[in-house]
């Protein structure tokens, strides 16, 4: 779990590492249906999938900036690393600024949480708008799959620790080199941050790919976390082929380090830089 650095458009990157997440291959389905997903999963060839889960730290314009907070406390041993990683790179939880959440699902914002205090204690955090107010919106409950309704309990968390310092943003720039861009599916208003610009830019694209060469290759391929899968699939495949067109480096919640895109076939694959 070694921090990993890069610096792009004025931002010092380090990943913090929250832990590591496993779940039986049969989470994984397919957009071709039963027989496409059997051969999905024959094709991983392994009884379960192990990924990283990941933050990050962003030291530059505007001061310390997380992408994500992981889990904190609440998901047990395997997982909460970041807050000790991140203390490890010499920032306290009262030096961060702001932080971008790139969905409210509980392995990007629990760790926003410290019991029933928040752990950041001046810390502005900015969600994307239409995940904030799907999950704002107790009326859409109901209609929500019973496993997938966790982000409305840590949307009303965060509303009440957070208060006044939560802040709701659209598509496009929100803060110095870094624009917000929309990537629904995996949930209603999934999002990315592009740091810097279209000649030398980090995309952090949050849940679009869980298992990065097995999703590259077959973007249909998602997981039964995703809220629309349809829509998850049209976005991965969407942003794969733009961060190929530009050259982007990426990473994510559950990417080891940092990639770049490359078309391949029908598919993609991610080359590890450096």
């Amino acid at each position: 779990m070694n921090a990993q650095t890069l610096h792009v458009a004025g931002y010092d990157v380090v990943t913090l590492v929250d832990g590591i997440f496993e779940a039986p291959a049969d989470v994984l389905i397919h957009q071709g249906g039963e027989t496409a997903r059997a051969e999905a999963i024959a094709r991983f060839g392994q009884p379960k999938i192990s990924i990283d889960v990941n933050c990050f730290l962003l030291r530059g314009p505007g001061g310390i900036t997380l992408v994500d907070a992981g889990t904190g406390s609440a998901w047990g041993e395997a997982l909460g690393h970041a807050r000790a990683a991140m203390q490890k790179v010499g920032v306290r939880p009262h030096d961060v600024d702001q932080v971008l959440i790139t969905h409210l699902h509980g392995d990007h914002a629990l760790g926003l949480f410290d019991g029933g205090e928040p752990w950041l204690p001046r810390a502005e955090v900015i969600v994307p708008q239409a995940d904030f107010g799907y999950y704002s919106d107790e009326t859409n409950r109901a209609g929500t799959p019973e496993r997938k309704r966790g982000a409305f309990d840590i949307t009303a968390t965060l509303q009440r620790l957070y208060g006044g310092r939560v802040r709701a943003v659209g598509p496009g720039a929100m803060m110095p080199g870094i624009e917000l861009l929309p990537l629904p599916g995996h949930s209603f208003g999934h999002s990315g941050y592009l740091v810097g610009d279209e000649a030398q830019a980090l995309l952090f694209w949050g849940d679009a790919l869980h298992l990065g060469a097995l999703q590259a290759a077959d973007p249909d391929i998602g997981v039964v976390y995703d809220l629309d899968a349809a829509q998850a699939a049209r976005s991965r495949r969407e942003i794969l082929e733009r961060a190929a067109a530009a050259g982007w480096t990426v990473s994510g919640g559950h990417i080891t380090g940092f990639q770049q895109v490359r078309r391949q076939g029908a598919g993609y694959r991610l080359v590890p830089i450096g």
